[in-house]
């Protein structure tokens, strides 16, 4: 099925305004990757669209059980994937559905209908990357028992705003998180330690782009150290400027070297750096 774009508006709304379909089927082919724009896969029901847009739909992958993303890794034990930007980890009060976890049970489930899946760690909505998954409890709290001592590299690429000072630096913070999930530095004993490292990896007139290493995971850790060095993430509009045009956040978890029990040897895990940091770059 193909649409051609005729006004400006959000993928969701106007798909629903121009097809003789229920809502909610929409919206359960843009939860498993159904749709494209331009030939790009979109998960996002907030989709910015501009007339000459092209749109297709993919009746028929509903059927075919896979997922809107890259698998990395695969066994009996644990399943690693390239999360898409814009989508949950788990499920929230507002949101139980367009989730990480429920696309990959759903998945599962369709191959093996007494498949279970934990999640051994989580990415914050807007940033992308590799996740790792359990397909059993056992597997899960080894995991997450272990995660300091197992995960020997956290490597993320990311985009800020302008040039930074130093080509490379180590960032030590302490983090506290107020009440309406804002999370800020703070020189009091009883906030959290986070240990961030970055190295420049190429700038253009308006952007860097950098290499980062988290020794620590707290929560928003690497967005927080670059609106202190006053180099927002692009995309960043809860810690940069919240008129900031860009759809979505440019950070992006690449590299996650993790020792794997069950081989009993360390894995590496890598994806490509997205294409929107690279045009953004030109």
């Amino acid at each position: 099925m193909k649409l051609k774009v005729e006004k400006e508006g959000e993928l969701l709304d106007y798909l629903y305004n121009n097809l003789d379909m229920p809502k909610k089927r929409i919206k359960q082919y843009l939860t498993h990757g159904s749709i494209f724009v331009n030939n790009n896969r979109t998960t996002k029901y907030n989709y910015k669209l501009v007339p000459g847009m092209n749109i297709v739909i993919d009746t028929d992958s509903k059927s075919k059980k896979t997922l809107p993303f890259d698998i990395l890794f695969e066994d009996e034990h644990i399943i690693v994937v390239n999360k898409p930007s814009g989508l949950l980890t788990i499920a929230t009060e507002k949101e139980k559905d367009k989730t990480l976890y429920h696309i990959v049970r759903e998945y599962l489930v369709s191959k093996n209908q007494y498949a279970r899946v934990f999640i051994v760690h989580r990415l914050d909505k807007d940033t992308s990357g590799i996740v790792v998954l359990a397909k059993d409890e056992k597997t899960k709290n080894k995991l997450q028992e272990n995660w300091n001592e197992y995960v020997s590299l956290r490597e993320y690429v990311a985009v800020v705003h302008g040039h930074l000072k130093n080509e490379s630096d180590t960032i030590v913070q302490r983090l506290k998180e107020t009440k309406t999930n804002l999370v800020y530095p703070t020189k009091d004993e009883d906030g959290k330690e986070a240990i961030t490292k970055y190295k420049v990896i190429k700038e253009s007139e308006d952007y860097s782009m950098v290499s980062i290493n988290i020794e620590t995971g707290r929560k928003n850790q690497i967005r927080v150290a670059f609106q202190t060095l006053r180099n927002p993430i692009v995309g960043d509009k809860k810690y940069g400027d919240p008129r900031d045009k860009e759809t979505r956040l440019y950070l992006h978890a690449n590299r996650l070297k993790l020792y794997y029990p069950e081989l009993k040897k360390d894995i590496l895990f890598e994806t490509p750096t997205p294409n929107e940091f690279k045009k953004i770059m030109n």
